[in-house]
């Protein structure tokens, strides 16, 4: 896909000033980071990461070498198992012949707009429901762009039984579902670059639940001990932070093994390697505009650490609807917040980012609302490919995932 500047030029001058002067501050930040040598750790969230293409964007961040880290939920792994973006059509399902005991609100059942190619394909790994698939091309319905696999047939039912199969050689590793399922996964993704770049991609423990069978095997895979301590060892190198679209990001990067704002403290005494957020840089892009009035309150009067010193409820001494991450966030002194779309935020941060660091890109991500953003929308399904058992099998029984993590 073509990457035009025009448009995100636009974007930047459209920002209101105080936001403006807020990401400005913040590109100038990471590009330091990065021209020291330095790393940046992304903390995203779901549904808008996939749907803006910001989650695209950062595997091309990856590629390129801006990004060195992600933290993400165990729906985005899904997304990306299936392609990250489908075109589905929506019939009514009991027109199917399917009970609505089963079938989500509204009795919508969905189909995967697939190729008789891709179809083919996919038989050779599971046996498919052909007469449901014709009952669905003659039925009225929908058809839509939506994040891929989920709830739609066929490939809904093949992410989750496919996560399964990579949970078992997960298992058979001792290595996390993210990195394993990598192998098979299409480099335009964040977890098929992060493990050809061998970059870690973490679930957190609290986005663990949301992706179906694909949560349960991303838990099964590894213990909670091991994975926090992993996405602690990632925190600990990064030196700043990028919280896209996210909730309870305190308990993601303060965790039991953090010592500045979190538990670390008793582990620490007991051994455990810990680390600290202190003087690290937390970015945080959120369209709640309570999170920047917690920052600011913080910053005039220290409200949020002396509700803390109190032992006060932070909603009552601030008077503003309180979010767990507000205290973590407006208490580190190099934080930054910035209220705005991350659909508009991301590429504004990743052009400025990369041209300053004389980097070239070849994907971009655009609102999904704009011309560019249905553009893209439509490429990511036509080029994002899903999760391909083929190239997996070949890569894992050559030993790669052990390869990369340099055992021997």
């Amino acid at each position: 896909m073509g990457v035009l500047i025009k448009p995100i030029e636009k974007y930047y001058e459209e920002l209101e000033d105080e936001v403006r002067g807020a990401l400005d501050d913040c590109i100038n930040k990471l590009v330091k980071i990065k021209e020291s040598g330095g790393n940046i750790v992304v903390a995203t969230g779901s549904g808008p990461n996939i749907h803006e293409g910001v989650t695209t964007l950062i595997a091309e961040l990856i590629k390129k070498g801006v990004i060195d880290g992600v933290i993400t939920s165990s729906a985005v792994i899904a997304h990306e198992l299936a392609g990250t973006l489908d075109r589905v059509k929506r019939v009514d399902g009991k027109k199917l012949g399917l009970s609505t005991d089963f079938l989500p609100r509204g009795d919508v059942f969905e189909f995967t707009q697939m190729t008789a190619e891709e179809i083919e394909k996919l038989e050779r790994e599971m046996v498919i429901d052909k007469e449901l698939i014709k009952k669905g091309e003659n039925l009225e319905g929908d058809i839509i762009i939506k994040a891929a696999g989920n709830v739609a047939y066929p490939m809904g039912l093949r992410t989750e039984r496919i996560s399964r199969e990579i949970l078992s050689v997960s298992l058979a590793y001792g290595l996390p579902f993210e990195l394993v399922a990598g192998f098979g996964c299409d480099q335009r993704t964040m977890l098929g670059i992060g493990a050809e770049k061998n970059i870690p991609v973490m679930v957190s423990v609290p986005q663990l639940i949301g992706g179906g069978t694909v949560g349960l095997s991303i838990g099964d895979s590894i213990p909670i001990s091991e994975r926090c301590m992993r996405i602690a060892l990632l925190l600990e190198k990064a030196d700043a932070v990028i919280e896209s679209a996210v909730a309870l990001t305190q308990e993601i990067h303060d965790g039991p093994f953090e010592c500045y704002t979190g538990h670390g403290i008793w582990p620490n005494w007991d051994g455990y390697r810990t680390y600290s957020l202190k003087e690290k840089v937390l970015v945080r892009i959120d369209l709640d505009v309570n999170l920047k009035d917690a920052w600011i309150k913080e910053r005039e009067g220290g409200m949020v650490q002396k509700s803390i010193n109190m032992g006060k409820p932070k909603t009552k001494v601030l008077g503003v609807p309180f979010r767990m991450e507000m205290s973590g966030f407006a208490r580190l002194e190099q934080s930054v917040p910035i209220v705005g779309d991350i659909g508009v935020i991301w590429p504004i941060m990743a052009w400025k980012i990369c041209e300053a660091l004389n980097i070239s890109l070849d994907f971009i991500s655009y609102p999904q609302e704009s011309e560019e953003g249905k553009k893209m929308r439509e490429w990511i399904v036509e080029n994002v490919k899903p999760f391909d058992k083929e190239t997996f099998l070949e890569k894992t029984k050559n030993g790669l995932p052990i390869i990369r993590e340099g055992r021997k």
